[in-house]
């Protein structure tokens, strides 16, 4: 039986800040990685141990899995990369604090940008799309007109589900014990597929920072258990 735990990285500094991140890399603050470790400490006392580990190419997400592993005793974990795992681009919001956001916007407009299924903000302008993705390029992007400028969570489902479908099903069928580190919108992505969630639905639902949520599938890949874990 297989075994999948999904985790959102410790708090960031612009979590902190209250403002939208996306693809800006930014680092944990001092509460995030204590909150990564800690997961790390209860995912081993849960007796859990890991065969492979996901994470985006975002530094808040990999530095998050790397305080797991220490707190697990698995520095040799091997670690997959991906830009499919990369938290949702918020176009021209990108930066902004949100409660700004709001008050420029309204809550309706708001809301829909933030949770909304389909509503993406506008799209980050040219230079300041250029300048993020050169402070990404050294770890690896498909050719830049393939990238968004902003997406919606629908966006951001349909950029996971090949992540789900080439390479996290084909680890679960092989029976390996998987943890995936990500962000709050890729992993609602990921959450809504697993659970079948319907597009108005996906609203509610909400990724904490260091909250280990463990899924085991039988043979087919259905969910037989889902269980957040105490940290």
């Amino acid at each position: 039986m297989s075994v999948l735990v999904l985790l959102r990285h410790g708090q960031s500094e612009w979590n902190r800040q209250d403002r939208f991140t996306g693809w800006i890399d930014v680092p944990l603050t001092e509460q995030g990685a204590r909150q990564a470790h800690e997961a790390g400490a209860a995912l081993l006392r849960a007796g859990l141990t890991f065969d492979l580990g996901y994470t985006s190419i975002l530094t808040r997400a990999v530095s998050s899995l790397w305080r797991i592993q220490l707190a697990m005793q698995l520095p040799y974990l091997p670690v997959a990369r991906t830009w499919r795992l990369n938290d949702r681009h918020y176009g021209a919001l990108t930066g902004r604090n949100k409660a700004d956001v709001q008050a420029q916007y309204g809550t309706d407009q708001f809301r829909r940008w933030r949770r909304g299924f389909i509503e993406a903000p506008p799209a980050l302008g040219d230079e300041q799309q250029r300048k993020l993705l050169d402070a990404l390029q050294a770890v690896g992007l498909p050719p830049e007109d393939t990238l968004p400028s902003t997406e919606s969570l629908r966006d951001t489902w349909q950029r996971v589900l090949p992540f789900w479908t080439d390479a996290l099903a084909p680890s679960l069928l092989a029976n390996r014990r998987v943890i995936v580190v990500a962000h709050g919108n890729s992993l609602r992505a990921l959450v809504k597929h697993l659970d079948g969630i319907g597009d108005g639905d996906i609203e509610t639902l909400e990724m904490l920072h260091g909250q280990p949520i463990m899924y085991r599938f039988d043979a087919q890949l259905n969910v037989l258990e889902k269980t957040p874990l105490a940290v």
